[in-house]
C-alpha cells in the first residue's frame, strides 16, 4: 500500500494527469496527433504507460518506446496495446518515430533516479536533443522531473533533456528550484493525486502560491483612513545613494501603506521631496560625509512609536555614524517594540557587531542578497548558493529572526522550522534598487497587521509577481526598479479577485478530478 491510496491507483491519477497536459501543450484536439512516450522501469514508467493509453484513446497516434524489458502480462503494457499503441523496444531504429512527432513524454526516470544517464536511457535522450536542435517546434513534457535530474539537490546530468513542461505528482521538489535542474523543468505544473494527509504532513518547506497569498493581503474596508492601513518609516540614504529609501517609500505607498515617512538626512530629504511628493519626512542629523550621523538617535527615538513598521538599512552607506546610529536603533532599544525590516546596508553594518543579534528587536524581518549573507555568515557566497533552504534555515534558527535569502527562488524561513520557496528566477531583477522595493512592500505588509513571516511570504511573491509581469510585457533587461511598484495595485486587485494563473513562470497547480 502506498499513502493515501494503492501504488495503482496512485499511478491511475498521476497518468491521468500527465496525459491530461500533454493535451494542453497540444493546445489543439488530439486527433491526428503524434506522441512518443518514452518508458522506463517503475512507477515513473507506469505514469507514462497509464499515459499513453488515456492519449491513445483520445485520438492521438502514440507510440511507446520501452527503455527497460516490460511483458506482455504487464497489465498497463496490456492496456496500451488494447487501445493500438505502438510499442518498440529501445534497440530498433527510432528515427521516424522521432521524425514526426508532435509530443516526446519523458517518463524514463523519476523522482526516485538519480543516476547518470547511460545506455538505452542516454541514446534515446540523445535522440530527442538532436530532434529538438533539428525542429525547435516539438514539445517535450517531463513526468515528474526530467530524467537524469536529482530531485533532491537539483544535479543535472550533461544529457538530461531541457524541457517545455514538467508534471510533478503531489508536491513540488526541491530540485525543480536549484540550477542547473531548474533551467530544464520549463513550466511546472504541481498535479494532485490524492496523497494522504499523513504523506502530505511534516513538510516544512513549501512553495509559495497564488492562493495562499491571497488570503494573507490585508483587507480594505470602505469606511478606511489612511490611519487604518499603517504608518512605514523608512530611515537610509547617503549623499551617495540617495534613491534608495525613496524607492522603498515608492513600494510600501504602492503595497497599501496609510502614510510613508522618509528618515534620511537633511540633504537627502532635500533632494528628493520632488520625486516622491506622497511622502511626509523626517529630516535627520547629517554627518559630514553625507550620511545619517550617530546624533541623529534621538529624532527617531522620539518618532518611533508614531509608526507601526520601520525600513532601516537601505542606502544608508557604511560610515562610523551611520554604524552608530544603527547600533542605537537596532540594538539599544530605541526600536526595540518596532517591526522592522533590515536590508541593505543595514545588513552590512550588524555584520560588522560580533553576536548582533542578541539584541536585535523580536519582530525584524532580514532581506539579505548572497553577499550581505555571506557577510553577516562569515562565509562565502559560493557557500551560502550551494545550499540555499539549508543556509536560510540555520540562520533563521540560529538568529531568531525571519530571513529572506534573496536571488533566482528566493527563500523565506523562519526561526520555527518553516521555509517558503518563491517560484521565480528571473534576471529582469537583476538591477540595482529591486531590494529596496523588496524592502519597503515588506515593512507596509507588517504596518497593516501581517506577523513577520507572513508579511516577508507576501512581500516576497507580490515583488516576484511584478517582475514576471514587466518580463511578460518587456523582457528581461532594462527594468527600472521604480517600475516594479506600478504593478502592485493590480496584483493585489487579481489575488482578491482569486486569479491563480497567467503570470508568467509561476507554479500551476491541477486538482485532483474525480
Amino acid at each position: 500500500m502506498a499513502l493515501g491510496d494503492t501504488v495503482m491507483g496512485l499511478m491511475a491519477r498521476a497518468g491521468s494527469a500527465l496525459a491530461a497536459e500533454t493535451l494542453v501543450v497540444l493546445d489543439r484536439a488530439a486527433d491526428g496527433a503524434r506522441i512518443v512516450v518514452l518508458v522506463g522501469p517503475g512507477n515513473n514508467g507506469g505514469d507514462g504507460l497509464v499515459a499513453a493509453a488515456q492519449l491513445a484513446n483520445a485520438g492521438a497516434a502514440v507510440t511507446v518506446i520501452l527503455a527497460s524489458a516490460r511483458t506482455a502480462a504487464d497489465p498497463l503494457l496490456a492496456t496500451c496495446l488494447g487501445r493500438g499503441v505502438t510499442v518498440r523496444a529501445a534497440g530498433a531504429e527510432l528515427g521516424a518515430a522521432y521524425g514526426d512527432a508532435d509530443v516526446v513524454v519523458d517518463a524514463l526516470l523519476g523522482t526516485g533516479r538519480s543516476r547518470p544517464l547511460a545506455g538505452d536511457f542516454l541514446r534515446l535522450v540523445a535522440a530527442v536533443r538532436r530532434e529538438q536542435e533539428r525542429r525547435p517546434s516539438l514539445m517535450v513534457v517531463a513526468a515528474d522531473i526530467p530524467s537524469g535530474v536529482d530531485a533532491d539537490t537539483g544535479a543535472a546530468d550533461p544529457a538530461a533533456l531541457r524541457c517545455d513542461v514538467t508534471v510533478t505528482f503531489g508536491l513540488p521538489k526541491h530540485g525543480h528550484f536549484r540550477f542547473p535542474a531548474a533551467d530544464l523543468v520549463g513550466r511546472l505544473v504541481v498535479a494532485d493525486i490524492g496523497l494522504s494527509a499523513a504523506a502530505m504532513s511534516g513538510l516544512n518547506a513549501q512553495v509559495l502560491e497564488p492562493a495562499a497569498m491571497a488570503l494573507l493581503l490585508p483587507t480594505r474596508e470602505s469606511a478606511s483612513n489612511k490611519g487604518s492601513f499603517g504608518r512605514v518609516l523608512s530611515i537610509g540614504g547617503c549623499a551617495n545613494y540617495m534613491g534608495a529609501p525613496v524607492l522603498a517609500c515608492r513600494a510600501a505607498l504602492r503595497a497599501g501603506a496609510g502614510l510613508v515617512t522618509l528618515g534620511a538626512p537633511h540633504a537627502v530629504s532635500q533632494a528628493m521631496a520632488a520625486t516622491l511628493l506622497e511622502v511626509t519626512h523626517l529630516p535627520l542629523t547629517e554627518s559630514a560625509d553625507g550620511g545619517i550621523a550617530a546624533g541623529a538617535a534621538p529624532i527617531v527615538e522620539e518618532a518611533v512609536s508614531r509608526y507601526d513598521a520601520l525600513v532601516a538599512g537601505c542606502g544608508m552607506g557604511q560610515s562610523a555614524g551611520a554604524r552608530a546610529f544603527l547600533e542605537a536603533l537596532l540594538l539599544d532599544g530605541i526600536a526595540a517594540q518596532a517591526k522592522v525590516v533590515v536590508d541593505a546596508d543595514g545588513l552590512n553594518l550588524l555584520a560588522a557587531i560580533p553576536d548582533w543579534w542578541h539584541d536585535l528587536p523580536q519582530q525584524v524581518v532580514l532581506t539579505p542578497h548572497p553577499g550581505e549573507m555571506a557577510r553577516l555568515l562569515g562565509s562565502s557566497v559560493a557557500d551560502v548558493q550551494r545550499d540555499r533552504v539549508t543556509v536560510a534555515n540555520g540562520a533563521a534558527a540560529v538568529w531568531g529572526r525571519v530571513v529572506v535569502l534573496k536571488g533566482a527562488y528566493t527563500v523565506v524561513a523562519a526561526p520555527d522550522g518553516a521555509v517558503r520557496i518563491a517560484p521565480f528566477a528571473n534576471p529582469a531583477l537583476a538591477t540595482a534598487g529591486t531590494g529596496d522595493v523588496l524592502a519597503g512592500i515588506t515593512a507596509a505588509l507588517l504596518a497593516q497587521g501581517l506577523a513577520p513571516f507572513e508579511a516577508a511570504c507576501c512581500g516576497v511573491f507580490l515583488h516576484g509577481l511584478a517582475g514576471e509581469l514587466f518580463r511578460t510585457e518587456r523582457g528581461e533587461s532594462g527594468l527600472l526598479a521604480s517600475e516594479l511598484t506600478e504593478y502592485l495595485p493590480g496584483i493585489m486587485r487579481d489575488l482578491r479577485a482569486g486569479r491563480t494563473t497567467g503570470w508568467g513562470r509561476i507554479v500551476e497547480r491541477r486538482e485532483l478530478t474525480p
